[in-house]
């Protein structure tokens, strides 16, 4: 670089600013919102409270598991274009160890209302017994989400230490082993967010096959990663925070990964419906047909419009993709298609099975709201606490400068 660049100076969170009260705020979300669902799980709603907590675990960990996808990209391509945006995402990928004790409800209270195959048997499941029994089923869930918290914790403290460090012999020291750590974490983290979904989405559907299923839930998360991120970074913006260390040149980026894994999104969908519906097999084609009627085919025709030609168009602008308000409206646009996209995945299930078994209908509840309100909650609770623990951005990384000079060609 030909001259020097001011490192930033407004980097913590003001006590008067809402984001100090973020932690209180989400905590008494969680405590409504989990509250009234779990609550209503050991009463007669119980089946429907489950699916509802389900929807909303899953909607919400996308993020979480985005923001660990996106922190070990960088540091395995050593960006440093991202260095002033990487500690959102950092902070978002350490709400993982929250999700382990949110499992739990999921583990305990509805693993009978919401995965047939424990109560079920057919020669289909009864030659898938190997993989879906209860001790390998809970085995498998141990080991994703103590893997997730354990690699997003290091990654974590690693990052926020190199902010206190002077010794630039010792900050290379630890950017060297979290590329280590993030070369192995990367397959971890490949292979664990895909059989979450196969199991924790999947199974809920046990005679389904698919597979490219696991790579169908990478894209929506990242997807919404890209969106939570971005709103996120404008929030802390305009509570006067790295005012000048965020510029259009990375919401640009930022806008150009949106774009690209929206059409990733679309590729993955139409690639495995395309090849489910020309096989025309019973055991593929139940997923779909379960979605064809009880008015959730309105959403299956309508999600290649919303979830892909309409982002598609709209993000396509340079101008939204500099243009911050206008970013903004991409942005949680992008997050309200992934609560369809996962609402759609997760709810056709719910009454296709067991005793009373029907046709899946679309009715919207109560508890889906309250769902969601309860784990967002606690996820904002305790990205608010991160946040106002440590700095807003990953300040003592020798490659800052870089990212602060960022331009687009």
């Amino acid at each position: 670089m030909s001259h020097h660049i001011e490192k930033p100076t407004d980097i913590t969170v003001p006590p008067t600013s809402l984001w100090a009260k973020l932690p209180m705020i989400g905590g008494a979300l969680a405590v409504v919102g989990l509250g009234a669902t779990l609550g209503s799980a050991f009463g007669h709603d119980k089946a429907r409270a489950m699916f509802s907590y389900l929807f909303a675990y899953e909607l919400v960990l996308s993020i979480a598991l985005g923001s660990l996808g996106f922190v070990l990209i960088q540091h395995l391509v050593r960006a440093g274009w991202s260095i002033t945006v990487r500690r959102v995402a950092e902070t978002a990928m350490a709400t993982l160890p929250l999700f382990l004790v949110l499992w739990i409800p999921i583990g305990l209270l509805g693993l009978h209302e919401l995965y047939p195959w424990t109560h079920e048997t057919d020669e289909i499941l009864e030659r898938k017994r190997w993989f879906l029994s209860n001790g390998f089923f809970f085995g498998r869930a141990g080991l994703y989400l103590v893997g997730w918290s354990v690699l997003a914790i290091f990654l974590y403290r690693s990052s926020v230490k190199i902010d206190s460090l002077t010794d630039m012999g010792e900050k290379k020291k630890v950017i060297h082993l979290i590329w280590k750590v993030s070369a192995a974490g990367i397959f971890f983290y490949a292979l664990t967010q895909s059989f979450q979904a196969i199991d924790w989405l999947m199974g809920l559907t046990p005679h389904w096959y698919s597979t490219i299923f696991g790579l169908y839930y990478f894209a929506g998360s990242i997807l919404a990663m890209y969106a939570f991120v971005s709103l996120a970074t404008m929030a802390l913006q305009r509570a006067g925070m790295i005012k000048k260390a965020v510029t259009a040149e990375h919401y640009h980026d930022l806008g150009k990964f949106t774009f690209g894994h929206t059409v990733f999104w679309a590729y993955i969908a139409v690639s495995q419906l395309i090849i489910i519906w020309f096989g025309n097999i019973p055991e593929e084609t139940e997923y779909y047909m379960a979605r064809m009627g009880g008015g959730w085919e309105i959403v299956s025709y309508a999600l290649p419009v919303t979830n892909f030609f309409i982002p598609f168009l709209y993000l396509v602008s340079r101008h939204v993709k500099r243009h911050r308000t206008a970013f903004a409206v991409g942005c949680i646009y992008t997050l309200v298609m992934r609560v369809v996209d996962v609402y759609w995945l997760v709810l056709p299930s719910y009454g296709a099975h067991g005793e009373g078994a029907h046709e899946p209908h679309l009715a919207v509840h109560w508890l889906d709201v309250a769902a969601v309100v309860g784990v967002a909650g606690a996820f904002l609770a305790v990205f608010g606490w991160l946040m106002n623990k440590n700095k807003v951005i990953a300040i003592g990384d020798p490659r800052l400068e870089e990212s602060l000079a960022h331009e687009n060609y």
